[in-house]
């Protein structure tokens, strides 16, 4: 058996002609694949009930379920899914005033081992498929339209894993998102954040991809970000440099720079300049500077809200374009860096 959604519309097609059947079967099927996002053959009820069972002998649906759901103080939902294997993953539905992010992950654990990051201690089990990542995204949209009574406005690939190392299926799965016969969603609304993988950014400026890209930098000297980051061993910030510029000439889309801010690690002004040197070698468009979210055996501390501000307000008076991110759902380990696939109750 196939899973039926690795069929591309043009296959479906060719699938009922060979069983003597109507080629807008497909595009109706397509439809309860893609829009309406069902996960059961049984469900599909403009089609016979004998048809359906001739799908469900031939083909199967690719599922994932919610395994846990919390909700924080702030609004922010996080999502604990399972896959059809068992293996566990999250997802955050990040809603503001003028926007609802969803928060995705491309990987069940995470092979960087950031020394910051909860993901990072834990196992790279396996990539996620394209369509696990796809449903990540419409169950998120389903509890956003239910809780707030918007769709989502944005999706970032922030969540567990790194997006570049799942390259195939990520960008698949970006493929549907943005497909008029699926969620219709602007690929300007999507953000995939990657640590560093030089090969691989070079690669998305070759296949003109028309997403926005965010580098997690969190350190502007190579020796500061080794420690932090040992992908940097491999992928130095010049090498990252060359990189993104390649991508950008490419593409012209945005390009955001992420760096998480630890007390006396690099919060200093001696670090915002270096920042800056970076900042301006790189047609980026904003840094984001993010406040650390705890995680338990992590040696690292957010600095005072003093320092913070001295060092955003350095950044500024110096004509770079910078916001500061506020962490939302602490409280429920759904922040940056915090995901884990733990402290989340029975949904």
């Amino acid at each position: 058996m196939k899973n039926i959604r690795d069929l591309t519309l043009p296959e479906l097609k060719e699938y009922f002609e060979s069983i003597g059947d109507k080629k807008f079967r497909a595009i109706q099927t397509y439809e309860w694949l893609w829009k309406k996002n069902v996960r059961y053959f049984a469900d599909m009820s403009n089609l016979s009930l004998t048809l359906r069972e001739q799908l469900s002998k031939d083909f199967f649906i690719r599922t994932i379920s919610t395994d846990a759901i919390q909700q924080s103080a702030d609004g922010t939902i996080k999502i604990r899914f399972k896959t059809e294997d068992g293996h566990l993953m999250e997802g955050v539905l990040i809603p503001t005033e003028k926007r609802f992010t969803a928060c995705v992950s491309s990987q069940i654990g995470c092979s960087l081992t950031c020394a910051f990051c909860a993901t990072g201690k834990m196992d790279r089990i396996r990539n996620l498929e394209f369509d696990e990542i796809y449903d990540q995204v419409a169950i998120l949209n389903e509890y956003c339209e239910k809780h707030f009574g918007q769709k989502l406005t944005n999706i970032v690939f922030m969540g567990m894993g790194e997006p570049l190392l799942n390259y195939k299926n990520v960008l698949k799965s970006i493929d549907r998102i943005t497909a008029t016969d699926a969620m219709a969603m602007s690929p300007k609304r999507i953000t995939v954040s990657t640590a560093g993988v030089a090969k691989m950014i070079r690669q998305l400026g070759d296949d003109k991809v028309r997403f926005n890209l965010a580098l997690s930098l969190h350190a502007a000297t190579d020796k500061k970000r080794d420690e932090i980051m040992p992908i940097n061993e491999s992928n130095h910030i010049d090498v990252l440099i060359e990189a993104l510029n390649y991508f950008y000439q490419l593409t012209k889309n945005d390009i955001t720079l992420e760096y998480i801010l630890f007390k006396d690690k690099n919060d200093s002004i001696e670090d915002a300049e270096q920042l800056i040197k970076v900042y301006r070698k790189i047609p980026t468009h904003l840094i984001n500077v993010i406040e650390y979210n705890p995680v338990a055996g992590v040696p690292f501390v957010k600095p005072n809200e003093d320092t913070t501000q001295k060092f955003t307000d350095y950044l500024a008076k110096h004509r770079v374009n910078v916001r500061l991110r506020r962490s939302r759902g602490k409280d429920i380990d759904a922040a940056c860096g915090q995901l884990a696939n733990k402290g989340t109750v029975a949904s």
